[in-house]
C-alpha cells in the first residue's frame, strides 16, 4: 500500500509540475501539450481505433522477438559457459558485434526481409540477444562448483546437468540479464517501427508528428512508458515463480 502511494503521488507531482511549466510558459499546444491536451488526444485515438491496433502489433512484434532471443541466449549461453573452449574463440566476435546499434542493421534487414514486420523483430532479438547471452555464458562461470561435485556423485550426466543444476544455479544472473535486455529490445522496437513498419507505437509517433500532432505523439510517448513498466513487472512475476519452484529463496538471489 505504501508503495502504492509513492507511485500515485510521484505521478501526480509530475502531472502537476508539467501543468505549470505549460501555464507560465506560455507555450503553444502544437509545440508543448497540456495534461489536458494529451487526454484529448488519448480519448480522440481510442475512438479512432487507432491506439489498440498499434499496441497490439507492437505487442506482438516484441514478444516473437524476445522470446527468440530469450530461447536462443539462455540456450546458447548454457553451452558455451560449459564449454569455455569454445566460448574463447567466439567470445572476440561477440565482443566485436555487440556495440553494434541494431539501427545499424536495419538498411541490411530492409534488403534482406524487406519491411513490414519482419525487421522490427528482428532489431528486437539483435538488441536483447547479447544481453542475454552474455549473462548466461558469465553466470555458467561462476557456479559454485560444489554443485558439479555432487552431480557427479550421483552420476548425472548432460544434458541434464545443464537443464537440472546449471539453469537453477545461474537461473539468478541470469534474471538480471532478462531485465537488461526487455528494456533495450522494448527501446529499440520504438526506433525500428518508425523506420520499417506501417503500424505500431513507433509508426504512431511518426505519423503524429508528421501531422502536427504533438498532443497524440506525447499521449503515444507515455502509453509506451506505461506499457514497458507493465512488461517489467510481468517479468518480475514470472521469475518469483520460477524462483518458488526451483526452491530459490531471497538470501540466495541477493549473494547471487
Amino acid at each position: 500500500m505504501k508503495k502504492i502511494s509513492r507511485i500515485i503521488g510521484g505521478f501526480a507531482i509530475m502531472i502537476i509540475t508539467w501543468q505549470l511549466i505549460f501555464q507560465f510558459g506560455h507555450y503553444n499546444q502544437a509545440l508543448f501539450p497540456s495534461p489536458q491536451g494529451v487526454v484529448k488526444g488519448f480519448k480522440e485515438l481510442m475512438t479512432q481505433g487507432v491506439l489498440v491496433d498499434d499496441i497490439y502489433d507492437s505487442m506482438i512484434r516484441f514478444l516473437i522477438g524476445y522470446s527468440i532471443s530469450v530461447v536462443l541466449g539462455i540456450t546458447l549461453g548454457l553451452i558455451l559457459g560449459w564449454f569455455r573452449g569454445i566460448w574463447g574463440f567466439i567470445n572476440p566476435i561477440v565482443q566485436v558485434l555487440r556495440p553494434i546499434s541494431p539501427m545499424a542493421w536495419l538498411p541490411f534487414i530492409v534488403l534482406w526481409f524487406g519491411i513490414g514486420d519482419i525487421p522490427a523483430i528482428v532489431i528486437i532479438f539483435i538488441a536483447a540477444f547479447f544481453p542475454i547471452l552474455l549473462s548466461t555464458v558469465s553466470a555458467v562461470g561462476n557456479v559454485d562448483q560444489t554443485y558439479l561435485k555432487i552431480a557427479k556423485n550421483f552420476g548425472i550426466k548432460q544434458p541434464q546437468i545443464l537443464t537440472k543444476i546449471i539453469l537453477p544455479a545461474t537461473f539468478p544472473n541470469i534474471a538480471t540479464g532478462l531485465h537488461l535486455a526487455l528494456g533495450t529490445a522494448w527501446v529499440f522496437l520504438v526506433a525500428g517501427e518508425m523506420v520499417g513498419a506501417q503500424t505500431g507505437l513507433g509508426f504512431l509517433i511518426i505519423d503524429a508528428r508528421n501531422n502536427l500532432r504533438a498532443d497524440m505523439l506525447m499521449a503515444a510517448m507515455i502509453v509506451i512508458g506505461v506499457l514497458g513498466l507493465l512488461l517489467d513487472s510481468l517479468i518480475r512475476l514470472l521469475e518469483q515463480r520460477i524462483y518458488k519452484r526451483w526452491g530459490i529463496v531471497a538470501n540466495e538471489r541477493s549473494a547471487s
